[in-house]
């Protein structure tokens, strides 16, 4: 497993953001331009992706325009391998080392040893707990060495995410920070064609079904005419019927 990159050097807290920014325009902005807009802040903004197909449209777009923005993962350390593949890819076609942020290593051994490595099965609170030590805390370290936030947020993902705007401030560490989703309003198809034209490297998996992909066990293929999310934690479907099905890194303060 490739080990965990630090955020580059030198990364400094950006002046406090101007009033000038105006979110009409912002949420108005071709993707293309937006990009651009958010690479103004150097280190400082970065694509924050769990390489779903909208975040691989993202880095292949930065790239093309030449934009240098850092590309961020959260490494639960339990995605599937054929993630880890992808990455790889990306890494190898754009010539770029992804930012890793993994669990803390204490925390999760405590985690271990308290409720074993399965504990998401047991309850809803477990599995949201896991999420939490697994996905959420590393995001939010991440998140403290950005200003701009841009993730692969979409209308079409889930009933839960169809008022996601464009651009909006979000509280994050008793701080504020701007939250980008450049594709928002994208379809599934208009990402699919995309990535087709031009022979962009996306994860396997959804050739076996999967619409939604996150941790192994966790995330599992969906059948025709289910929400695109239902296979996340499938196990709860039939007990919860329309739950959010958010890990939490969309949720808690983030503007939805």
């Amino acid at each position: 497993m490739a080990h965990e990159h630090t955020p580059a050097a030198g990364i400094a807290e950006a002046p406090a953001f101007s009033s000038a920014i105006d979110l009409d325009t912002l949420n108005g902005a071709s993707p293309e331009d937006l990009l651009a807009w958010a690479a103004g802040f150097g280190e400082r903004a970065a694509i924050l992706t769990s390489f779903q197909k909208t975040g691989c449209v993202m880095i292949d777009m930065a790239h093309r325009a030449g934009l240098g923005l850092r590309v961020v993962t959260v490494d639960t350390l339990r995605l599937h391998p054929e993630t880890y593949e992808l990455m790889a890819q990306i890494e190898a076609r754009y010539h770029i080392a992804i930012e890793r942020f993994e669990p803390d290593p204490q925390r999760l051994q405590r985690m271990l040893d308290e409720h074993g490595e399965f504990l998401f099965f047991d309850s809803r609170p477990k599995q949201e707990h896991c999420c939490w030590i697994r996905k959420v805390e590393p995001n939010d370290r991440a998140l403290r060495t950005l200003d701009v936030w841009i993730t692969g947020l979409r209308h079409d993902q889930s009933t839960h995410r169809t008022g996601v705007p464009k651009a909006t401030w979000v509280e994050k560490g008793g701080r504020r920070l701007l939250k980008l989703a450049p594709l928002v309003a994208w379809s599934e198809d208009e990402v699919d064609a995309y990535l087709d034209r031009y022979g962009v490297p996306s994860n396997t998996l959804y050739d076996q079904g999967y619409a939604s992909i996150g941790c192994m066990i966790c995330t599992t293929p969906i059948r025709p005419g289910e929400d695109k999310r239902a296979g996340r934690w499938r196990w709860f479907n039939q007990y919860e019927g329309d739950h959010k099905k958010e890990c939490g890194i969309h949720v808690d303060g983030s503007g939805i």
